[in-house]
């Protein structure tokens, strides 16, 4: 049985969230136990119980009382999987322990010293000195949602745009983006996840040449209906080019640069810069939005987890 342990916040957003439900899925369809244990994000804790998901709330600061050994024997588990992308090593002490395997995603914390394999599948994590006993980098690790595979077009013109940077948006870059489309005259709908806190100035900033959507169902079938996506850099402007949606990347944390910088090299997308100083000049571009669309679908791939899968089911015979 496979234990994920995860953090979702404000701060931090929903990214893990959403990868883990993703891994839940994965998980289910080659008939594998596992259970989430998450902080108390309220928010988190409401999308696991919609989508009925196994989990328990656990204080991921508590190094003292060791929770882990206790969940670890409740659950005879087999495997533990950290996706916190900076675990503390008391932790992993913990979990090793009790004699189980370790495996991390994106660790770069003191705990990945620990890690029987760390993936890193983000370019953001690339460059970094990462610990673990066999550290798996590339894209080809990167954890994309399967769904993307029955939402693929390739895009040849630009009719509609989307405006999505991310389940909680922690610096209001929505805000910022959307005054750059008004400035140029540009239509756009804007997708606000769970966490969003902006929405009475967003209201109040909009005009009729916007839509709003919150908290859609699916962000990758509302992919589909687009032909150019201004995202975050986290997983979300891959899982678009992915699907053939090209993106202007807008950095909401520093690190989401060399994301960003990867997709602009890679050609799939263009990045926009760090959101403190954004280039607006990008978005009055030229943009051959069909070889970017392209590009996307040859390079991007879902099969993340089966690349992982297949790692950790060798390193458990």
């Amino acid at each position: 049985m496979f234990g994920i342990c995860l953090e979702a916040s404000h701060q931090k957003g929903l990214g893990h969230l959403y990868r883990a439900l993703n891994l839940t899925e994965f998980l289910n369809s080659v008939n594998k136990e596992y259970v989430v244990f998450i902080n108390n994000d309220k928010t988190a804790v409401s999308i696991l119980k919609e989508k009925s998901v196994n989990f328990e709330i656990v204080k991921l600061v508590d190094f003292e009382s060791d929770w882990e050994t206790e969940l670890i024997k409740k659950y005879r588990l087999k495997t533990w999987i950290n996706d916190r992308l900076d675990t503390d090593i008391r932790h992993s002490q913990n979990i090793v322990k009790n004699g189980i395997k370790l495996i991390a995603f994106d660790d770069a914390g003191s705990g990945a010293e620990l890690a029987d394999i760390n993936f890193a599948g983000l370019p953001c994590i690339f460059n970094r000195d990462l610990k673990g006993k066999k550290v798996c980098k590339g894209i080809q690790y990167l954890v994309l949602n399967k769904k993307i595979d029955f939402f693929k077009r390739e895009r040849n013109n630009i009719d509609n745009i989307l405006v999505t940077l991310g389940g909680s948006d922690t610096y209001g870059v929505t805000l910022k983006v959307v005054n750059i489309l008004k400035e140029l005259n540009k239509k756009a709908c804007v997708i606000t996840g769970p966490s969003f806190q902006h929405k009475n100035e967003l209201k109040e900033l909009i005009n009729d040449d916007f839509a709003i959507l919150d908290t859609v169902p699916s962000l990758i079938e509302e992919f589909y209906k687009y032909d150019l996506a201004i995202t975050g850099g986290g997983v979300t402007p891959f899982e678009a080019n992915a699907c053939g949606l090209p993106c202007i990347i807008v950095a909401n944390e520093l690190f989401e640069t060399e994301n960003g910088k990867y997709l602009d090299n890679l050609g799939s997308s263009i990045f926009a810069g760090y959101h403190e100083n954004i280039n607006t000049e990008i978005f009055t571009k030229e943009l051959d939005i069909e070889k970017m669309s392209k590009i996307g679908l040859e390079n991007i791939k879902t099969d993340g987890f089966e690349n992982i899968y297949m790692e950790i089911s060798i390193f458990l015979k």
